[in-house]
């Protein structure tokens, strides 16, 4: 199994406690960004996007702009965008479409997004921290592509990992993903005897004090 494979296997309350444990700061994004199905999960490497409102462009020129984008989106990897603004959506349905079909994985953004009925109806997993119908267009561009991003407290790097799922996102630096996945799992693994003692019978705090887990 793939490390992207036993990623998505985890859940982000194991990762985080995991993480915590081994003196990680700053690696959970705001809890303003969330998914629009929270039946969907999302995790993967990470490519960077950043960018901003530029009011001098007509609208040709910053669809020109996003489309560019949307055709650097490498296959197989999560795109997460600083859009440095919250006056539009950074994300829609056709914008959606094309990623889906190129086989990225999902989209996080620290801004907004629109056409969240037809994005849902994808099952395309988008993260975004609020949504409004103002788009992009004769407003807003990319600048940057694969360069180091911070969303609220936390660095973000292409080549990152993230996972996200109905209780937020976290963020694994790249160098800790073998590491983070392998002592989760052993997490989830404990959880697991715990849950199976307590449906048994057991007393929590016997469980506890025997798997040393709760």
């Amino acid at each position: 199994m793939t490390l992207d494979e036993r990623l998505s296997n985890l859940y982000t309350g194991a990762v985080h406690d995991v993480l915590r444990e081994m003196e990680q700061k700053n690696f959970i994004l705001p809890s303003s960004i969330n998914s629009l199905d929270p039946a969907l999960k999302l995790s993967g490497e990470i490519f960077t996007v950043s960018g901003e409102i530029e009011n001098n462009l007509d609208n040709h020129q910053t669809l020109i702009e996003w489309t560019g984008l949307l055709s650097k989106a490498p296959e197989n990897k999560v795109l997460v965008c600083q859009p440095n603004t919250k006056d539009v959506a950074l994300m829609g349905e056709l914008s959606a479409e094309t990623l889906k079909k190129k086989n990225v994985r999902g989209y996080v953004v620290d801004g907004g997004c629109r056409d969240t009925d037809f994005i849902v109806n994808l099952q395309f997993p988008v993260f975004c921290s609020f949504t409004t119908p103002a788009d992009v267009v004769g407003r807003w561009i990319p600048k940057e592509l694969g360069n180091p991003i911070q969303i609220g407290e936390v660095l973000i790097h292409c080549g990152d990992y993230l996972l996200g799922d109905r209780d937020g996102v976290v963020i694994i630096p790249k160098h800790l993903i073998q590491k983070t996945i392998e002592k989760t799992e052993v997490v989830i693994s404990a959880e697991n005897k715990v849950r199976d003692a307590i449906m048994d019978g057991i007393d929590p705090q016997e469980a506890y004090l025997r798997f040393g887990k709760f």
